[in-house]
């Protein structure tokens, strides 16, 4: 039997519980240091077993899963380095750099175990083992990043357990890929918040600005609404590239500043083009780093109970509306309901039965 021990069993480390529970030939045991979550687990249905002691969990699995913050990563590297590992166990978490929790765990495992980071590009607006789901990596890039050295042996092992999570399985050097996601993901949460806080201390002096950002302004810097103590530690974790990154990034805002200075009119069309040319050739409808909304619009006249009978015909369709905003609601006035869901089916589904009952959809 296969022993997977998961540290943390949150969104991460329980969507991936979920896929490897129930398999044969592999058994799953989760582990937190509260009592309290333990008994989640168990209850939820999670994992084979859980327990509070490291020791416990840790002993004779063949892979290990740390699934903790970025900030705790290499803490939970070092305690494990001092224990008596079986024979041949892999280690690998699903933090989002990858650079420094490789340096440390090649300095501090001997030959009998192996680290390979890894990185699960996957997630949810919602967060705790309640929100886990075995479709969470479905059609996601899951990235492995072996050292030089690492034995092809092991990123195989690796890599065919993590199959069963239907993602797509990449490879890449752990330095490549703190730059690639530092330029996809850190460097766009940065600039929604720096722009956030210029709106911020611009509402202070005039308070319209928060009532007309309410629209596009909100759902383009949705990102900046990420959990402070994660990105701080995120950030920090990746500042070297980062510093090199808004660099860069300050490049292209005092080009656009130059184009502005001179009225460069030609320059401003250009930009505007190549951006949007090389936009439309990114890959849609794929789970990345930066999490896809699955929402449209829809026009509802002011009538009783229509906001009613459009939930009540997508939930009789079995299809899962996560959110329902009014957006526009006034006497006589038609009213405009954003509509959120979960994945790109329901949303697909969801405009269909839409149609079908006689609400014109648009995006």
């Amino acid at each position: 039997m296969t022993k997977i021990a998961i540290f943390g069993v949150g969104l991460m480390g329980g969507s991936l519980a979920l896929c490897f529970k129930d398999k044969p030939g592999l058994t799953v045991v989760g582990h937190s240091v509260r009592e309290s979550s333990v008994t989640k687990y168990m209850e939820r249905g999670v994992v084979d077993y859980a327990t509070t002691s490291m020791h416990d969990a840790a002993e004779g699995a063949d892979f290990i899963f740390l699934c903790v913050p970025v900030g705790n990563l290499e803490e939970y590297v070092r305690e494990l380095s001092a224990m008596q590992l079986k024979p041949g166990c892999i280690i690998t978490d699903v933090g989002s750099t990858k650079a420094s929790v490789a340096k440390t765990a090649g300095r501090l495992f001997g030959s009998g175990v192996t680290f390979i980071g890894g990185h699960p590009m996957a997630g949810s607006e919602r967060s705790g083992v309640e929100a886990a789901s075995s479709y969470l990596f479905e059609n996601a890039f899951y990235v492995l990043t072996p050292a030089a050295d690492t034995p092809a042996g092991d990123v195989e092992k690796l890599t065919e357990l993590i199959r069963h999570t239907k993602a797509h399985i990449v490879h890449v050097d752990p330095e490549e890929h703190d730059e690639i996601v530092g330029a996809i993901s850190h460097l766009p949460h940065i600039i929604a918040v720096a722009l956030v806080n210029q709106i911020r201390r611009y509402n202070e002096k005039n308070p319209l600005n928060s009532v007309l950002a309410a629209g596009g302004f909100r759902d383009i810097t949705r990102i900046a609404s990420g959990d402070p103590v994660v990105w701080r530690d995120i950030l920090i974790n990746n500042s070297s590239v980062l510093l090199e990154l808004l660099k860069d990034w300050s490049m292209e805002i005092g080009y656009f500043v130059r184009l502005l200075e001179t009225g460069d009119g030609e320059g401003i069309e250009q930009a505007f083009l190549n951006a949007g040319q090389f936009r439309s050739q990114l890959p849609e409808r794929r789970k990345g780093m930066i999490h896809s909304i699955y929402e449209c619009y829809v026009d509802v006249p002011d009538h009783p109970g229509i906001i009613g009978k459009i939930a009540t015909e997508l939930g009789n369709s079995r299809i899962n509306l996560s959110n329902i905003h009014i957006i526009e609601s006034r006497e006589d006035v038609p009213g405009v309901l954003r509509l959120s869901f979960r994945t790109q089916d329901d949303l697909d589904q969801a405009v269909h039965k839409l149609g079908e009952i006689g609400f014109p959809v648009h995006f």
